[in-house]
């Protein structure tokens, strides 16, 4: 890669180069050439691009040109071309570049599918990011490239192999912790008593720390706690372990004159490490002595570990249970840098650059000096802070800077001989809250260690001798409940500058009772804080602490606080009595960590305060960033707006409802070869068997069968004791609930809790469903079907509401505000339905609609034998099915009022919130 300098500079002359050209069949491949060279760096742009592979698909297809290297398929097209309109297919049908590409990706092999689609027409890029289907795609001009090189990094952008080190040994290390901690578990007699726990942890923690200090040379020698621990035999290592610690917590003027000379070489640590003797230590065994000596010290090299990343890994060695009632999960570097960034990095690393840029050298070194200044004197609390890797890594980044502003302070001079200060960025200045007594001392531990890595950084800068011990004392990380404590206690907050973290991910309906306890005691103003997530509390807790300070704050968070009912149950009270601005946001994300047990979630980040004085930025899911406007609770560009649970259409269209709810314990629903078996027990059960069908069975177009016996009379019933059978279970079943009104239905066990049973066709719409559509299917059933309350229906719904419910304009619509089950949307009657703004239709308009809508239902039944699962997978969609859909699009957004050929998916979502909000009124 150039340096940034440079590759602006190449950036430029590619400009000129290319501002007036663009060929498809004669520019295409030298384009791309040219940009990887001259921009990128890339020696053989030849080797490291293809183009014109052949798609299995026809024999006229093929890729214009893909990487492999970091798997990004480019579409390129003509400047005459404009990349959001479709253009005409040798099977007829009308394709965007975009995708006429993800049909060539659909048939790749699953392992060559991109991670980035680029379709480019010489004048603009546009890049979608496959990990976040259905999104608007980050726009990149050629006039605009040399100031935004950076966005199109990722075409060559591969691991940073430092890094890729780190994590490796950080993982290697958190294994041998593991094993250690396994091994020392099975000698404590109590193994699962809270005092073995606590000494288990302590004891892990301090021997991590003897292992780290003597490959880092802290200790003085390297390998002096392996030698001194070989001296040992098994037996006598327990007592060795306990001299050894009674030392290290020592001053060297106050330790016994006679003291073993191995022992007495050791340094005095202090900062707290080894203060404590109460610790239970057991006997050590052969096998822990071989781990120790050959495994964790002979053979593994701890000063090569990532503090950041140990810190998490370290961590992993808790009981998963323990982990798992807490709500913990650990982020990865990147994932921290994607918050800890844009709150302040990024700015700070502007500032750098432009004080390097300046030319004369005694003012270098003036704003270096009160560069230096600033960044000592900016404070940071992580009220959620698990093993402490936001503070650590946000305490690493800070003294990298440290250093560079060294660099340009002092040069190569030999500071030897100076007793002023030169490192003035601390670990003092970083507070957090932990609830887990072992991961606080884990968090200490890491920026110990990290603070020693930096230390000697800075010793490879100036000559100095700096020494690293003893420790400072470090209290600043405190054990204790964050929704339960006063965080200006710990930190005032008129020192403040930044709220940094990932609290606890409980999902509303996941938290224990005192978890409950701990949210409502937070803002007993907040109506239905019951059913918000418990990082909410987090939210509200750093909002009420920034009244009348300019503190920044971001967290890491489950993406349901951004969706559905949450919404309005969170960000009113943030917006409205707090004063809260969303600064920038990170659109949901798939989780990724550093931990053993890596945890199975989606997630946003969001950066708010109230001073709101920033430029607004939305990040793609990939980290692409849109400058914006405004961003709303929902993260988009548009008006803020609440949409609560409302229990009637705010238009005036056709209700909508749950469908049949049998509280029957299964007793009631058969599959097909279950319904003949009982048929056949019982023939006159026949005509009462009716097609069933949840979300499952209507997407994949295969019912299961409902024995529906509402209307039966006495007499039909009496004769069927199988059926008797089946309604004396489905009584006891109701008998036994704790639900008193489910008791209450025990009285009536021919009947369903819920039953909704249009007269003639109504509307289907599945609840849930997957979020690679771009269609969530739904349909016309005919009321000899039952459905289920996986699904919603609409009865008498005609085409024209089927063909506005099934366009893009509302699928936009649900994909923002719905709720999600992991990605799958999660579409609700009482959120998306009924809250829609629909729009004011002449009667051709409406007819329009209906026209398309039809067209939808005519190309979908020329394909009988196809399910809603296999016409709506994007790779073999029917071209007819998509035409159609395009078709009815169209005439949707016409009767919306929006320019067809201009309008994004975020700008029809910006006009819907407007609509809303004047509804609302």
């Amino acid at each position: 890669m150039l340096r940034p300098n440079e590759q602006r500079d190449a950036a430029n002359e590619f400009v000129k180069r290319w501002q007036h050209r663009g060929n498809e069949r004669q520019d295409s491949q030298t384009f791309w050439l040219d940009l990887l060279e001259t921009v990128y760096g890339i020696s053989q742009p030849g080797e490291y691009i293809s183009f014109e592979d052949q798609v299995h698909l026809d024999h006229t297809s093929f890729i214009d040109g893909y990487i492999t290297a970091t798997n990004v398929m480019i579409e390129q097209k003509g400047r005459t071309k404009d990349l959001r309109k479709g253009i005409k297919q040798s099977d007829g049908t009308f394709l965007t570049p975009f995708q006429q590409a993800q049909r060539y990706a659909m048939n790749l092999p699953y392992s060559q599918r991109p991670r980035w689609i680029i379709t480019c027409n010489f004048i603009e890029f546009y890049v979608y990011d496959m990990e976040r289907p259905g999104g608007d795609p980050a726009i990149i001009t050629l006039a605009d490239l040399p100031k935004e090189c950076y966005r199109l990094d990722f075409l060559v952008d591969q691991a940073n192999p430092h890094l890729e080190k780190e994590m490796q040994v950080s993982m290697q290390a958190g294994e041998l912790v593991g094993q250690i901690y396994d091994e020392l578990l099975k000698q404590y007699r109590d193994p699962s008593s809270a005092e073995t726990q606590r000494s288990i942890n302590q004891l892990s923690v301090r021997l991590v720390f003897c292992l780290y200090a003597e490959d880092a040379g802290i200790f003085g020698r390297h390998g002096m706690f392996h030698d001194y621990l070989a001296d040992f035999e098994t037996r006598f290592l327990r007592n060795a372990v306990i001299d050894l610690f009674q030392v290290l917590d020592t001053p060297i003027n106050k330790r016994d004159p006679y003291l073993d000379e191995k022992l007495a070489e050791f340094p005095y640590v202090n900062g707290g490490m080894f203060a404590d003797e109460d610790i239970e230590i057991p006997q050590f065994t052969d096998e822990l002595r071989a781990l120790l000596l050959e495994h964790a010290s002979a053979d593994f090299d701890w000063s090569q570990i990532s503090p950041t990343i140990f810190g998490a890994v370290f961590e992993s060695t808790l009981n998963p249970e323990t982990r798992r009632q807490g709500g913990m999960h650990y982020t990865s570097i990147e994932n921290i840098h994607k918050l800890i960034d844009p709150l302040f990095l990024n700015e700070l690393r502007t500032e750098l650059e432009d004080i390097k840029k300046l030319k004369q050298p005694a003012t270098v070194k003036r704003r270096a000096v009160a560069f230096q200044d600033k960044l000592a004197g900016l404070t940071f609390l992580d009220p959620a802070c698990g093993s402490g890797n936001f503070l650590t890594e946000t305490y690493l980044s800070l003294r990298k800077l440290e250093n560079d502003a060294i660099r340009l302070i002092y040069g190569d001079q030999n500071m030897l001989a100076l007793e002023k200060q030169i490192i003035k960025v601390s670990i003092q200045q970083f507070y957090g809250f932990e609830i887990n007594d072992f991961a606080v001392s884990v968090g200490k531990t890491a920026l110990w260690i990290a603070e020693s890595q930096m230390m000697e950084e800075t010793k490879s800068i100036v000559y100095t001798n700096i020494d690293f011990l003893p420790l400072k004392t470090y209290t600043n990380i405190t054990e204790g409940n964050a929704l339960r404590f006063s965080w200006s206690a710990l930190v005032p907050a008129t020192h403040l500058n930044y709220i940094i973290g990932n609290p606890p991910f409980n999902g509303a309906r996941l938290m224990s009772k005192a978890q409950k306890g701990d949210l409502e005691q937070v803002d007993p103003q907040v109506a239905g804080i019951g059913n918000l997530d418990y990082v909410a509390g987090w939210y509200l807790k750093a909002a009420q602490l920034m009244q009348g300070h300019n503190i920044r704050a971001a967290f890491v968070s489950t993406n349901s606080i951004t969706q559905g009912e949450q919404v309005a149950l969170l960000w009113r009270p943030m917006f409205e009595r707090y004063h809260m601005h969303i600064d920038y946001a990170y659109r949901t994300f798939k989780w990724t960590s550093e931990a053993k047990e890596k945890a199975a979630v989606f997630c946003v980040i969001v950066g708010f305060s109230r001073i709101g004085d920033l430029q607004k930025v939305i990040y793609t899911s990939s980290g692409q960033p849109e400058l914006v406007k405004h961003i709303n609770p929902y993260l988009v560009d548009a008006k803020d707006a609440f949409i609560e649970s409302r229990q009637k259409p705010i238009c005036d269209v056709p209700s909508i409802g749950i469908g049949n709810k049998p509280i029957d314990d299964g007793n009631y629903l058969f599959d097909e070869a279950e319904m003949k078996a009982f048929i056949k027990a019982e023939p006159a059960s026949k005509p009462y068997f009716k097609p069933w069908y949840g979300s499952r069975e209507f997407i994949n177009r295969k019912p299961r069968y409902c024995l529906w016996i509402g209307d039966a009379t006495p007499s039909e019933l009496r004769k069927m004791p199988h059926v008797l059978e089946r309604i004396q279970k489905v009584q006891e079943f109701r008998l036994a609930s704790k639900s008193a009104g489910t008791r209450k239905l025990a009285e009536r066990p021919t009947r369903f809790h819920v039953e909704n049973m249009p007269k003639g066709n109504f509307l289907v719409i599945p609840r849930h469903s997957g979020e690679h559509r771009r269609y969530v299917p739904i349909g016309f059933m005919a009321p000899e079907n039952l459905v289920g309350d996986a699904v919603l229906l609409i009865p008498d719904a005609n085409l024209y509401e089927f063909g506005v419910l099934t366009s893009n304009v509302h699928m936009a619509w649900m994909r923002t505000v719905a709720g999600r089950l992991e990605m799958r949307y999660r579409y609700s009657a009482k959120v998306v339905y009924n809250n829609f703004p629909w729009p004011h239709v002449t009667a051709d308009q409406q007819a329009k609609i209906a026209e398309t809508a039809q067209q939808i239902l005519t190309a979908r039944a020329l394909y009988p034998d196809s399910t809603y699962a296999d016409l709506y997978d994007e790779r073999t969609m029917p071209s007819e099915l998509r035409k159609a859909h395009q078709n009815n699009d169209r005439a949707v957004m016409r009767a919306y009022g929006m320019d067809v050929a201009t309008t994004t998916e975020s700008d029809s979502v910006a006009k819907l919130f407007t609509l809303y909000a004047h509804l609302a009124k």
